[in-house]
């Protein structure tokens, strides 16, 4: 499904947020870059917004790896990197599964999945994967849609369900794709169930921050460091 909407993923994405993705992409940078890690890990990368912002937004010398199951997402993302080679040159790309992912235990300082853990066919295994990657103290941050306050959800879900396949579908040509969307929204966790699923990952300092109405949230989440 995403091969599908690579090539026009990113204008679908600005025109259906009306723009606002930048902003949560901001707030992740900026929680992210509070704790100054050397290695980041950017899971379900797509085409690369986010492996992208980090580099521009950490201290110089992080070196950020986005990792996606879609290949046709990730030739989006290295034809973004190929236009500003020397701006980039700490970013890389590979193609792995986040259910088994192809890396070394304890190789980062703080993994990144945005809009992506919803997507996933089996969350706790993810989330166990992450906590294995990331090294002891090491920070997990997830940026994921998330259960809007009670007076909005209506207008939301109306939005999700009608609104949002019918310009998706003539921005992408793929109606069905954004019918999806709406269907994995609705049914996600809120952010006290997200944060209990994180912790019942091995997670510790879980928290959750709501941001445009708790349309979406940035929860952030610690590997227990090790005690000697």
């Amino acid at each position: 499904m995403f091969g599908r909407i690579a090539r026009r993923y990113d204008l679908a994405n600005r025109v259906l947020s009306c723009g606002i993705d930048i902003y949560w992409r901001f707030r992740l940078v900026g929680a992210v870059g509070a704790t100054r890690p050397q290695d980041v890990l950017d899971l379900a990368t797509g085409s690369g917004d986010v492996a992208f912002a980090l580099a521009r937004g950490l201290p110089e010398g992080a070196r950020i790896l986005g990792l996606d199951f879609s290949a046709p997402m990730l030739g989006e993302a290295e034809r973004k990197r190929a236009h500003s080679p020397g701006r980039y040159a700490h970013v890389a790309f590979m193609q792995g599964d986040a259910l088994a992912l192809p890396l070394t235990a304890g190789s980062f300082d703080a993994v990144t999945i945005a809009f992506g853990l919803r997507n996933m066919a089996d969350r706790a295994r993810c989330l166990a994967e992450i906590l294995r990657v990331l090294r002891p103290g090491g920070r997990l941050f997830v940026l994921e849609f998330s259960q809007p306050w009670p007076w909005v959800r209506p207008l939301y879900l109306f939005h999700l369900r009608h609104f949002v396949p019918a310009l998706a579908g003539i921005l992408t040509g793929d109606r069905a794709a954004y019918e999806y969307l709406g269907e994995t929204i609705g049914a996600f966790p809120d952010r006290d169930a997200l944060c209990a699923e994180i912790r019942g990952a091995g997670f510790a300092g879980v928290s959750a921050a709501p941001m445009t109405m708790g349309v979406v949230a940035l929860h952030e989440a610690q590997r227990p460091p090790v005690v000697s």
